[in-house]
């Protein structure tokens, strides 16, 4: 029976499918994360401001 015990924990050991998927979730987390930074939660962020305003500048370039 112990025997049976070390060979599922090599086995699990050697598995590196559940790794792999935790590291997506670290990743995804990291972007989630980078994206709020930059646009805020309401889009009033550095990069959402920024966009705001070069669009407002072409709006009021334009011919009416």
């Amino acid at each position: 029976m112990l025997k049976y015990y070390f060979e599922q924990l090599k086995r699990v050991r050697a598995d590196q499918d559940g790794v792999v998927s935790f590291e997506y979730v670290i990743v995804a987390a990291c972007v989630v994360a980078a994206v709020l930074f930059a646009f805020g939660p309401t889009g009033s962020g550095v990069m959402g401001q920024a966009l705001s305003k070069s669009i407002a500048s072409i709006v009021a370039k334009l011919p009416t």
